[in-house]
């Protein structure tokens, strides 16, 4: 089986890959009978010769490879007939941006595996820049809160070479006594997290940080059953939440009476309950100041996040009395951090940590007859057409 590694096209440029020097070398030692070729780019993170270095072929042609990986959408043109791929298609939710793509995956008789599709039997996915988009989204809502209560700053996450560096510059920062939101327990929850422990920010329980007051910054890390409950006030479990959102409403304002900062690392379901809308943002007793929103579900969950930021101009301003876009410094803002790149930021350890679950969760189904099903489960197309579990999409492929 031969691995191609390509080039990204897409506009504007990614850094990050799939596989970095090392991973590749793992996949290579792990199973002896794989080959690998990189085709070169003049963007990736590591460069041409960080792969050279370890033996490497570097490639202007991959086409005698079967598979091809890469992170972000292949353009049409590029794309290679008959292939195998591995990239984030954008097209299960049948976003109308990428409708032509998949048009021409199955023109071409590609079989598509969206990084997004590869989940174990349980259908919890495997792979994903999930942590350190939780990571960099965290540093930057602190560099906005920092920026925003005019107490200290901090260079832009993408200025600096990796995540040692980013932790060196939380090390010479002081948090002033702030209330801090976390939403999240996943990857994205857990990369927020070890931020504010790397900040020695106490973490305290939902009744202590409704009820106790704090002469130093705090944090609460919530659950859906923390700012959700049911209509009727029957108590009955997080599996109903799942099941059965629309019985749940949000009680997330008894904490934005009384928190400074949200950082919003939470998987946002259809049919949830909004954390707050913007009519309550208006209300005199709404108290946050900084939000992070690092899941960016733009006019969703959280009111103000009313447009994604992008890294060159990361932090806006929502003034929730005229709804509207202001400069995050006025008074009267909510400063808004809502990159919805977040892990590009940090490119190379995002790729390492990508590229490690990789090789350790997905290729090896290639080699052992897709025993666990998992690229069976995340195949899109084949033969020209829709998969079975796909079949969802064939009206957005028809364009209906």
């Amino acid at each position: 089986m031969k691995f191609a590694i390509i080039q990204e096209r897409k506009s504007p440029p990614d850094r990050r890959v799939v596989l970095d020097p090392k991973s590749c070398q793992k996949l290579l030692s792990t199973f002896p009978s794989a080959q690998l070729i990189i085709e070169s780019s003049p963007i990736r993170a590591f460069t041409d010769m960080d792969y050279s270095s370890v033996g490497l072929d570097i490639v202007s042609d991959v086409s005698s490879a079967e598979v091809l990986i890469g992170v972000k959408e292949v353009p049409i043109e590029a794309l290679i007939p008959n292939k195998s791929y591995f990239f984030f298609s954008h097209t299960i939710k049948k976003q109308p941006y990428n409708r032509n793509l998949l048009q021409a995956i199955l023109d071409k008789n590609i079989t598509l595996y969206d990084h997004e599709t590869l989940v174990n039997k349980f259908h919890h996915r495997l792979i994903g820049f999930g942590y350190y988009a939780g990571v960099v989204g965290a540093y930057n809502g602190f560099r906005a809160l920092g920026l925003k209560l005019n107490s200290f700053k901090l260079p832009k996450a993408n200025t600096l070479v990796d995540r040692l560096a980013l932790n060196k510059q939380l090390d010479q920062i002081n948090i002033p006594s702030v209330k801090i939101i976390l939403t999240g327990t996943g990857r994205v929850g857990q990369g927020a997290k070890e931020i504010l422990d790397h900040l020695n920010i106490k973490q305290v329980s939902v009744n202590q940080f409704l009820n106790d007051k704090f002469e130093e910054a705090v944090y609460v890390q919530l659950d859906v059953l923390d700012y959700c409950e049911r209509h009727d006030g029957m108590s009955i479990g997080k599996k109903d939440f799942f099941e059965s959102p629309k019985a749940y409403k949000s009680i997330f304002d008894r904490f934005t009476k009384i928190a400074d900062f949200f950082i919003a690392g939470h998987y946002y379901g259809k049919d949830a309950p909004v954390f707050f809308t913007r009519e309550q943002a208006k209300a005199s007793s709404f108290n946050l100041k900084v939000v992070a929103d690092i899941s960016c579900d733009i006019d969703g969950p959280v009111a103000c996040t009313i447009r994604p930021s992008t890294i060159d101009q990361p932090i806006y301003g929502y003034d929730p009395e005229t709804e509207s876009e202001v400069d995050f410094k006025n008074t009267s803002a909510i400063a808004v951090m809502a990159v919805d790149n977040l892990p590009c930021e940090l490119p190379k350890d995002a790729s390492e940590g990508f590229g490690n679950s990789f090789v350790e969760n997905i290729l090896p189904a290639f080699f052992n007859n897709d025993h666990g099903g998992v690229l069976n489960r995340a195949k899109m197309t084949e033969n020209g057409k829709l998969t079975s579990s796909f079949s969802y999409l064939q009206d957005y492929v028809d364009g209906k």
